[in-house]
């Protein structure tokens, strides 16, 4: 079973996320800041990481790029974020993130995202 840390400061937006994740069967670990976040990329093995880009503590795109430090092989990264922007996304690319959500989405936005992402790594 597939494993995603999602890093997200909003308790009720991490219980959807888990909810509907769970549904596919992906076992979900959660952190509410950057920091908690970074310890889990770095300590547990996952396939995915969902990042908010603006945490309490500090940047998403810290997460993403150290998700692609990981080994031996770099964790897919996807961002999402409630303040959308060309250059948000060029950041979220630039830092290695496999995908990009803007705030609100639809549950079947973000599920074919993990879906496709988690599909494209096992190839």
């Amino acid at each position: 079973m597939d494993r995603i840390l999602v890093v997200e400061d909003e308790p009720d937006l991490v219980a959807t996320y888990a909810r509907l994740l769970q549904r596919k069967g992906y076992r979900i670990v959660s952190a509410g800041s950057c920091r908690d976040g970074l310890v889990v990329v770095e300590r547990e093995p996952l396939a995915l990481v969902l990042t908010d880009i603006r945490l309490p503590d500090g940047d998403g795109l810290d997460i993403v790029r150290a998700a692609r430090r990981t080994m031996p092989s770099p964790t897919p990264a996807l961002v999402v974020t409630g303040f959308a922007s060309e250059a948000g996304r060029s950041a979220a690319v630039a830092a290695g993130a496999s995908g990009y959500l803007a705030k609100p989405f639809g549950a079947a936005a973000l599920v074919s995202l993990v879906e496709t992402t988690l599909a494209g790594r096992s190839l």
